[in-house]
């Protein structure tokens, strides 16, 4: 019953426990060992062995084997499951009490007599059910942090293998652009300062003292690149943002052997530092690609406007000469485009002149100071 007597009680109207109704007992909670593997399953079988024992006139206050079933169903039928398995999950906890009802009413028990019975089994499983589905929600909530916290941890690793790329190319492309054009300058003057050396033995000094110089400023150069890559960026260094600092690069490509004529229009005021260092390499790396595949001239023509800067360099392209590897060309692209700017290149089939165009605005560089 529900309320009165219990398992196995002698009251009228109930039967001692028997033998049919202690494997009834253990039929409806033995099963409970596999709930959280099979919770549909012995929720069925549970429930069916209480309801069996009811009917067969065995006193029960509680039903363990279902409440604790109905807890593990709960969490189960969540919001994995299927609208179907919900649905019929939540019917058979809902029509457990009314069917343990009739039975016992069909005994000729007192509905009366029933009522707190009732509403105490209500309660209880209507509990059982709120604890099992709010355990299934906080369960839920456990793996959707778990799975953000993943997405994160890939998200930062990905972004940090983005990052040390990015620095790798950077490195790549400073080292390009300042030992690149020194090379060229020592090897150029190293081959005059050979041939003259007996013929005109002053200008095969000035030769040396060129090398010497051009050692110099890249030994400074490199050792500004190795400051700017350990604190940060090389516009946070000190920039070439006066036209003193490109005629000085033109005159050491005079002195290394090429023929350069130089046309600065406007004055760059309040040139950004990111534009400047982006200005000054573009020229740097287009006066060693002169002096290194072209027939020994160059026109430089730079021009500040009130948004942008314009630099061109054409050079007649030389015979014989050993082909780059592109990486020069590919690195000023990215210096014109890490400002919003372009750079084009190539050469004219007709008259055999190569000529580089770029244009860097001030205002992406301001943004990203």
């Amino acid at each position: 019953m529900l309320d009165e007597g219990g398992l196995g009680s002698s009251e009228p109207g109930f039967h001692t426990l028997d033998e049919a109704g202690l494997a009834l007992a253990i039929l409806s909670t033995a099963p409970l060992v596999a709930v959280r593997r099979f919770p549909g399953l012995v929720w069925g079988v549970t429930a069916t062995a209480s309801l069996a024992l009811v009917a067969g006139g065995y006193g029960l206050d509680v039903p363990p084997g279902p409440l604790i079933a109905t807890y593990t169903l709960a969490e189960a039928v969540g919001g994995g499951a299927t609208p179907r398995r919900q649905l019929v999950a939540g019917l058979s906890v809902v029509a457990y009490v009314p069917v343990s009802m009739v039975i016992m009413a069909g005994d000729g028990k007192s509905l009366t007599g029933m009522s707190s019975g009732l509403f105490a089994w209500v309660a209880m499983f209507s509990l059982v059910w709120l604890a099992g589905d709010r355990s299934r929600l906080r369960r839920e909530r456990i793996a959707e942090l778990e799975v953000t916290a993943r997405l994160r941890e890939t998200d930062v690793a990905r972004q940090r293998r983005l990052a040390a790329a990015e620095e790798r190319t950077r490195i790549a492309r400073e080292l390009h652009d300042s030992a690149g054009h020194a090379i060229n300058v020592i090897l150029v003057q190293a081959g005059a300062a050979r041939l003259l050396h007996e013929r005109d033995p002053e200008q095969s000094r000035r030769a040396i003292a060129t090398i010497e110089d051009v050692a110099h400023a890249t030994i400074e150069d490199i050792d500004r690149l190795v400051k700017a890559l350990r604190n940060g960026s090389e516009a946070d260094q000190p920039a070439p943002a006066g036209t003193d600092a490109l005629e000085e690069l033109v005159d050491r490509h005079r002195l290394s052997g090429l023929a350069v004529s130089a046309t600065f229009d406007g004055a760059p005021r309040g040139l950004p530092s990111g534009v400047a260092w982006a200005a000054y390499r573009i020229l740097q790396e287009a006066l060693t690609n002169a002096a290194r595949h072209g027939s020994g001239s160059a026109e430089v023509r730079m021009a500040y406007g009130s948004a942008a800067v314009d630099i061109e360099v054409s050079n007649p392209v030389g015979d014989g000469g050993r082909p780059g590897s592109g990486l020069g060309i590919v690195g000023m692209r990215e210096r014109a485009a890490l400002l919003d700017g372009r750079l084009d290149a190539d050469t004219d089939a007709e008259d055999g002149v190569f000529r580089l165009r770029a244009r860097l605005p001030y205002a992406a560089a301001g943004a990203l100071a």
